[in-house]
């Protein structure tokens, strides 16, 4: 950490940022120059708040050397991550797609799905029980009685269960029902509670990214679940809120080159909530493979007319087929498989 002090800093000043790190742990490095005096702060500056030391007289400006994560990070894990679930992998050469409905409905709506997603060659069904809805008169979910349905249709076609945890007092419920993958929605991106539950245990954990989350950020509130003891997590970009009112959200193609080189954590894309239209999903997704994401969260409805919400983002069978083919060629051009 670098503290760059005033030019009409004074020696009193100087002694009293050297005193407080000192306090904190950490010694001091002083440099005098012409017209600044930097002090260096060695140690371990990820366990100080920076506002703790611009707060002090005469600091002008202070700025990290390391960077505020350690166990995401890619300096300190150079490998990438590869999290194995069941035979299936994520994080490896083989991209895995994730796909199925916005939400649980029926039993039969859900037994379909899962028989489009196999027969499209995915191995992962998506689906949310519980929906995190901007109105509260919107449909909120079926609840636990939507995981009961969701495992029940994936189970009959050898599928993988992903769907989202927004409620602590719902894990339970997840884990007694065999939930594959739970996935962190974007509203609970900094709900740093729920982030340290899923982190006491080992069942991988799919991070969204928060609706303005900084790169920065996103990584933090990953090292929350991984400073517990769960490093299966997995990123999602999955488009953040931009002036733009032509699509639903921006889709950050340039986060995925950037968190493969500042994180060894496998990272995935959700076109469906980038484009919020089906007919942009095609083309986002060849864009984010293109761009080195390991996988995709695709919404895939049996009748999408008939959906219970985001009726206009969600493909057909016949759509994730050909999709599922395109993705292939695309897969194939950047030396992997799908």
């Amino acid at each position: 950490m670098i503290i760059v002090m005033g030019s009409h800093v004074t020696e009193a000043e100087i002694q009293g940022v050297e005193n407080k790190l000192i306090n904190l742990g950490l010694t001091a490095n002083i440099s005098r120059g012409v017209e600044r005096t930097i002090i260096g702060a060695v140690g371990d500056e990820r366990k100080i708040h920076k506002e703790a030391l611009e707060a002090l007289p005469g600091v002008e400006n202070v700025m990290r050397v390391v960077k505020p994560y350690k166990i995401v990070a890619r300096e300190w894990h150079e490998t990438d991550k590869i999290i194995s679930i069941k035979n299936i992998q994520l994080g490896g050469k083989t991209i895995q797609i994730i796909a199925g409905p916005c939400s649980v409905e029926t039993q039969t709506q859900m037994d379909l799905s899962a028989q489009h997603v196999r027969n499209a060659g995915c191995h992962l069904m998506r689906g949310g029980a519980f929906k995190p809805r901007t109105s509260p008169y919107a449909f909120q979910g079926k609840g636990i009685e939507g995981l009961k349905m969701m495992r029940q249709a994936a189970d009959k076609h050898n599928l993988l269960v992903v769907t989202e945890l927004m409620d602590v007092r719902t894990l339970d419920a997840f884990l007694e029902h065999k939930v594959d993958i739970i996935q962190i929605g974007t509203r609970n991106m900094q709900n740093f509670d729920l982030l340290k539950e899923v982190g006491k245990i080992h069942v991988p954990v799919i991070l969204k990214r928060g609706l303005s989350a900084t790169i920065s950020e996103w990584l933090m509130s990953a090292e929350y679940i991984a400073a517990g003891g769960n490093h299966n997590i997995i990123l999602c970009e999955r488009g953040v809120r931009s002036f733009e009112t032509a699509y639903r959200n921006m889709l950050d193609v340039t986060a995925i080159p950037m968190l493969k080189k500042e994180t060894h954590l496998p990272v995935i894309v959700d076109p469906s909530h980038s484009g919020g239209k089906a007919w942009l999903v095609p083309a986002l997704s060849k864009a984010a493979i293109a761009a080195g994401a390991d996988g995709l969260l695709v919404e895939m409805h049996p009748n999408p007319c008939d959906a219970w919400c985001d009726a206009d983002q969600a493909l057909t069978p016949d759509q994730l087929t050909q999709l599922m083919g395109e993705l292939r060629l695309v897969a194939k051009a950047v030396g992997r498989d799908l």
